[in-house]
């Protein structure tokens, strides 16, 4: 049976461009045993979809972008892809051993015709393993660049609106669009997931609320989160209207990282603030007490992929030009 905190999800993810808005739920709502699958409101237990190999490990990385290159042939009119060998994550890569299985769920960056969605969908599964996320052109402008680029982006960054004339009344349908983009990227996660075996790893403050709908549907997922941007003081984050709604988001986690110290300081002051919770601290380990499970805090400082910078070095341009500015300084 689905926790009371559940029941009204299902209204945050009906994307109707306004409306009012209910409070995200916590979705775990009491600590104790948890079953490895929920039940349905039908009274039917909900399993994954997917079809993959169980002996192969895997990893599912979600993020707002695929690091895909997309352009459309000339002649033929198909569309083509290519690595995006700049994007951070695929860098990550690196970081697991060759016989890991790397899953990539985000969107492409392009506008994809509706009738030929299903057929890039299976060219990127097939060559890239990659899963794209298409959103409406709406949809995507108020999640994109109403919520995340007008509100989250600023805040982050310490960059408030003090005048009138810099920034907007807090605008609940880019929320509800954030909420709905979330839900659209769970789905696509869902689509392909074994919850026994993978790990899921969940990228930037576009996704923030996303590990709420995962956990929902698998409530023994192993699930990752990290921050790529700075997160604010509690006097400032405690400006959002939706501010709880996100901490507990980030707190269906099982990990999550930050750059630094600091950033994550400010997420235990947020959460012992706004939500009382009670957090650990020793000799490294920082946990957090969250309705019967331990979220774990990990400080995860980026450092520079030297293998990439060696193979640049190496290319035959890159000599050509470091010659061009010994003679020219």
């Amino acid at each position: 049976m689905l926790s009371r905190s559940c029941f009204n999800i299902l209204n945050l993810d009906d994307y109707s461009g306004g409306g009012d808005l209910t409070r995200i739920p916590k979705v775990i709502s009491a600590p104790g045993i948890i079953s490895d699958f929920e039940e349905c409101n039908n009274g039917e237990t909900q399993e994954s979809d997917a079809v993959s190999s169980v002996n192969q490990e895997r990893r599912i990385i979600v993020a707002n972008r695929l690091p895909l290159q997309s352009y459309k042939d000339s002649e033929s009119k198909k569309w083509c892809f290519d690595w995006d060998k700049d994007a951070l994550v695929l860098q990550l890569k690196d970081g697991f051993s060759s016989d890991v299985e790397i899953i990539h769920v985000g969107c492409l960056g392009v506008e994809i015709d509706p009738l030929e969605q299903e057929e890039v969908a299976q060219l990127l599964l097939d060559k890239f393993k990659c899963v794209p996320t298409f959103l409406p052109l709406d949809l995507m402008n108020k999640f994109y660049h109403g919520f995340c680029k007008h509100y989250l982006w600023p805040l982050f960054h310490y960059m408030l609106p003090f005048t009138p004339n810099h920034g907007v009344r807090f605008d609940k349908a880019t929320w509800q669009a954030y909420v709905s983009a979330n839900k659209i990227f769970a789905d696509k996660v869902m689509e392909v997931i074994n919850p026994d075996e993978d790990y899921v790893w969940v990228h930037d403050y576009h996704l923030m609320i996303l590990p709420t709908f995962l956990r929902k549907r698998y409530m023994r997922v192993k699930l990752g989160f990290f921050l790529h941007s700075p997160f604010p003081s509690s006097e400032i984050y405690r400006t959002l209207p939706v501010r709880e709604e996100i901490l507990r988001g980030l707190l269906n986690c099982d990990l999550i990282g930050f750059h630094t110290f600091d950033y994550a300081r400010h997420f235990l002051s947020c959460c012992s603030r706004m939500l009382g919770l009670d957090y650990q601290s020793k000799r490294g380990y920082i946990g957090l007490d969250y309705y019967g499970r331990t979220v774990c805090l990990k400080i995860l400082s980026v450092g520079i992929h030297m293998g990439q910078i060696q193979s640049v070095m190496a290319q035959q341009g890159t000599a050509k030009k470091v010659m061009e500015l010994k003679e020219e300084y």
